[in-house]
């Protein structure tokens, strides 16, 4: 059967581990967060290249094709100015220059950069100077639908001879004859080719250079985090003492994460080893209180079967008893009301707060001890008044406390000095006594529950009380002790 106590009683936290979380492995995919800054990096110069490229090919383009259209308007601009007729072209001495630059001498021979003929009014290729036309001017005169729109608009115009991409553009002579000229543009497009290739190539290599320092950079400045998540897992797993170690070279953002991080877990560190204290001292809390109890409910029953076997027969023997099961059943009481007090400090009651004056406390509490040990030297350093804004009963019980361990823990020759005074917006109070002393180890554990130095009397509560009361109040209590040198209780309450 189990305790009623286990039941409320906090265990160990402990992660069991069939849900303990296990050890997250470092995955470095697409998926990773360094897979994708690396996509986003390489992604965004590859957009930068690919625009880059675009603008720089288009413009090459459009000056390549301007100085074309620029020789062309000009050839055209000297043939209309001179109102030549086809007459006079071909009388001319000149005649022998535009045969050998201008025209193609035969269908076979390699794609010419330049074409020159000329068309009547219906577009048809007519011979030049005697030479019939080619099959090239022929392909050109029906490249061009309309010369007479040709000659008219100031533009070059794309035409495509025999496969072969060109810019043309016309000539209107005086005897209503048209001279179409044309430049081939395939240098210009293989030169473009080529350039394309060029940045293509070039493009590539600086994306995989930028995918590969990406890579390493990332990975370089993702250390911290994959540190933040191994010290996660070794704290899953229980490890509780491990912290994010700082990086050589941090971010502002990573390291103030690594100190948030480190923050918290000293403070979930700081609460499981108080929660593993409080558990334990709530443990031996129980434990020495169901041990403070059963000792006299184990006497009251013991003297209750002896009087229920008429063992107790001498009437002198049933009143002691008696005065046995009475006094028991006293400190029983005294214990009971001890633990209901210090629940009731636990739950942090609110204090009826009024001017007390605390000299008068002091005085009452030395003139009680003085009444129960006449023979003890008590000294009083509490003249006046000395007014304070706490609760009354509380102040009662922690001088009652504190003078009933001196009554109770010191010969009843050593002397006892209660002292009072205000200082720096506190107000302390002193009692001090020229008994045995505690040791170190002793003086230490003295506000703890149910604690006895050397198994001595009472119930081991009333340094607790007075701790858990002046903890009420807002201040604080401390102690003075040596072996051989007394015991100093000094209480430090606000000066409200």
């Amino acid at each position: 059967m189990k305790s009623p106590a286990r039941d409320w009683i906090p265990a160990r936290w402990e992660i069991p581990a069939r849900v303990r979380p296990r050890r997250p492995l470092c995955r470095h995919g697409i998926h990773s967060l360094r897979g994708q800054l690396t996509l986003a990096n390489v992604g965004l110069l590859a957009l930068g290249i690919v625009v880059a490229t675009a603008v720089s090919l288009m413009g090459m383009r459009h000056y390549l094709i301007d100085q074309v259209d620029a020789e062309l308007a000009k050839t055209r601009e000297s043939l209309s100015s001179s109102q030549l007729t086809m007459r006079q072209i071909d009388s001319l001495s000149a005649l022998a220059f535009v045969r050998d630059r201008m025209l193609s001498p035969t269908d076979g021979s390699p794609k010419p950069d330049s074409i020159f003929t000329a068309v009547d009014r219906n577009g048809t290729a007519v011979a030049i100077a005697g030479f019939k036309p080619t099959g090239t001017q022929h392909a050109l005169a029906a490249a061009v639908h309309d010369p007479r729109a040709l000659a008219a608009d100031s533009d070059p115009h794309d035409v495509t001879v025999h496969g072969a991409a060109y810019r043309a553009t016309g000539a209107r002579l005086a005897d209503g004859t048209y001279l179409l000229l044309a430049t081939s543009t395939d240098a210009l497009h293989k030169g473009i080719a080529k350039a394309l290739k060029l940045d293509v190539t070039i493009g590539t290599l600086l994306l995989a250079l930028l995918g590969c320092l990406t890579m390493f950079s990332v990975r370089r400045r993702m250390r911290p985090l994959e540190d933040m998540v191994e010290t996660s897992s070794a704290i899953a797993e229980g490890d509780l003492t491990r912290r994010v170690p700082s990086s050589h070279h941090p971010t502002q953002e990573v390291e103030q994460l690594r100190l948030a991080l480190n923050s918290m877990l000293h403070q979930v560190e700081s609460a499981y080893r108080t929660r593993e204290r409080s558990a334990a001292q709530l443990r031996r809390f129980v434990g020495d209180a169901s041990h403070e109890l059963r000792t006299p409910l184990s006497a009251i029953r013991g003297y209750l079967q002896l009087y229920e076997k008429g063992m107790l027969t001498d009437p002198a023997e049933r009143k002691r008893a008696w005065d046995r099961m009475n006094a028991e059943a006293d400190r029983m009481g005294r214990l009971v009301d001890e633990l209901l007090i210090l629940a009731r400090l636990d739950q942090r009651p609110e204090l009826r707060f009024k001017n007390v004056d605390l000299s008068r406390l002091v005085r009452d509490a030395a003139e009680d001890l003085r009444a129960q040990q006449p023979g003890r030297p008590v000294s009083v350093g509490a003249d006046g008044t000395l007014l304070v804004k706490a609760d009354e009963s509380g102040l009662r019980q922690v001088l009652g406390n504190l003078v009933g361990n001196v009554r109770t823990h010191t010969p009843a020759e050593a002397p006892v000095r209660l002292g009072l005074e205000r200082a720096d917006g506190v107000v302390r109070l002193c009692v001090t006594d020229e008994g045995p002393g505690l040791r170190e180890e002793d003086a230490a554990r003295i506000f703890d529950r149910f604690f006895r130095a050397g198994g001595g009397a009472g119930s081991g509560l009333g340094m607790a009380i007075v701790h858990g009361v002046v903890a009420a109040h807002g201040g604080e209590v401390a102690v003075r002790t040596a072996p051989g040198e007394g015991l100093a209780v000094t209480v430090t309450l606000p000066a409200r």
